[in-house]
């Protein structure tokens, strides 16, 4: 298997070994102020949704919503059809992003408090500020440190909610914090909550950030998807853990009436939180900073949105692990287009890509690459040939130690599950979007299996990946 290389021009190359060498002889005091004073960069604005999968945007095809503000970004920017979140969990696969490191390699595999004592890897705020640039954050954190450790993740701005900023005031955070004088370019989060509300209203618990609408008839809701079924072939673990945990899963009784209705209320949802992020749109276009900002639009992971009678996350499937990712910006890409071919991690591929547009260095060690030359419609002679994505099952905020992998290729999908009498899945995406025919059951498609689990063989001997080796 190629190593991944990493993505800099030879523009790049020279900006970056230039700040490298000044950093080191003149200390990096010297490096913020040559960054701040260089040719006008570009500001940098990352909106996040949580749990929103794919093909959840009108602009993605989906006549069952509308999302103005979504498609105004895809409009204006370049939309990646085949983008993997790196754990279908909040805070790996926030941490993956913020850091472009693996969850196996943060030790960041679940949602507990726990790992909080002994996360100190730096992240994305840290490496912009250090070249100059005013960084802030709005809305969710759910990351494995306190927002008061400035000296890790580099955010030196946050409203006054800090924490606790809700959707409704994300706005106007952002707002405050674009409407400020400064010299140097911006780096913003806005971190929305929504569509993740859809976990309260499965349990029929009060939405923390407002109600919507009792949903109509079933027969009034979307219909449910051509993957509703449970699919043979498919490893016990999953089941496994939806029973042990009710509260995750309340849907294990569903009636497809009901998962129509709980498809029609994960929908509202997404509206919701696009009228927000219309509002933070019109706020980057008011502070007369539209046109030198470059917007990154994803989400930690999706929802399983009735596929494979599925809520909820950290199953590997295409609805949990598949996202939104779009690069938005008629300066900055070729604007309007969807690239449906190359496999983009969106964890690992966050900070490269911003890094390129900024000017930025990026740090030693990440194995992402940018996206920009995509977004600009100069794609490379080579592009990575697959994408991985972790999960670790958890039960009531307990750990279990069931553990899964998943390597996604232009056309297979492999996964693996630690346990069980069926470990293992191989789909191929072309003939089965849906995922329903594990082809890991099938002696005729015994090279391809062997070939991915070769793959992902190389993969965790090439990244300190235990996974194999602990699971044999």
């Amino acid at each position: 298997m190629k190593p991944i290389p990493k993505t800099l021009n030879r523009r790049d190359f020279l900006f970056v070994s230039g700040m490298a060498a000044l950093v080191s002889s003149e200390g990096l005091a010297a490096g913020k102020q040559q960054a701040s004073t260089g040719a006008a960069r570009p500001n940098i604005l990352v909106i996040m949704t949580d749990q929103q999968f794919a093909g959840a945007m009108s602009c993605a095809g989906n006549a069952d919503l509308k999302t103005p503000a979504m498609d105004r970004l895809a409009v204006n920017g370049v939309r990646f059809d085949n983008a993997y979140c790196a754990n279908p969990l909040c805070v790996p696969s926030r941490t993956v992003m913020m850091t472009g490191k693996m969850p196996h390699e943060t030790g960041i595999t679940k949602n507990l408090d726990a790992q909080c004592t002994t996360f100190h890897t730096p992240m994305l705020g840290r490496f912009f500020a250090d070249a100059g640039y005013d960084c802030g954050y709005a809305g969710k954190w759910h990351l494995p440190l306190k927002q008061s450790q400035t000296d890790i993740h580099g955010f030196g701005w946050f409203p006054p909610e800090t924490e606790k900023c809700p959707d409704a005031k994300i706005p106007a955070a952002v707002t405050e914090f674009m409407s400020q004088k400064r010299k140097s370019p911006f780096l913003m989060v806005a971190s929305f909550i929504n569509p993740h509300d859809i976990c309260q209203w499965a349990r029929g618990d009060r939405l923390p950030h407002g109600p919507i609408p009792d949903p109509p008839a079933p027969e009034k809701c979307p219909a449910l998807p051509d993957n509703f079924a449970i699919p043979e072939n498919e490893p016990d673990v999953i089941r496994k853990v939806q029973h042990a945990s009710m509260s995750v899963y309340p849907s294990v009784d569903w009636t497809p009436e009901k998962w129509r209705q709980y498809r029609w209320a994960y929908y509202r949802l997404i509206e919701k939180v696009d009228a927000q992020i219309g509002e933070v749109l019109e706020a980057l276009r008011n502070a007369g900073v539209e046109d030198n900002t470059l917007v990154v639009f994803t989400a930690d992971h999706g929802d399983g949105t009735a596929a494979h009678h599925w809520n909820q996350k950290q199953v590997l499937y295409e609805e949990p692990t598949r996202v939104p990712f779009i690069v938005s910006g008629k300066k900055f890409t070729k604007a309007g287009q969807i690239d449906r071919t190359h496999l983009v991690s969106t964890g690992l591929d966050l900070i490269p890509t911003v890094c390129d547009y900024a000017g930025v260095p990026v740090p030693d060690g990440l194995r992402g690459r940018s996206v920009r030359p995509l977004a600009e419609g100069n794609p490379p002679a080579q592009w990575r040939d697959f994408v991985v994505s972790e999960t670790e099952f958890e039960y009531e905020k307990t750990a279990t130690g069931i553990r899964g992998r998943m390597l996604r290729t232009p056309q297979y999908k492999y996964i693996v599950y630690s346990e069980g009498t069926l470990r293992e899945q191989l789909f191929d995406l072309q003939a089965d979007p849906g995922e329903m025919n594990n082809l890991a059951v099938d002696a005729g498609k015994k090279a391809v299996l062997e070939e991915c689990r070769a793959r992902f063989a190389q993969w965790c001997n090439d990244t300190g990946d235990t996974f194999g080796a602990d699971t044999k």
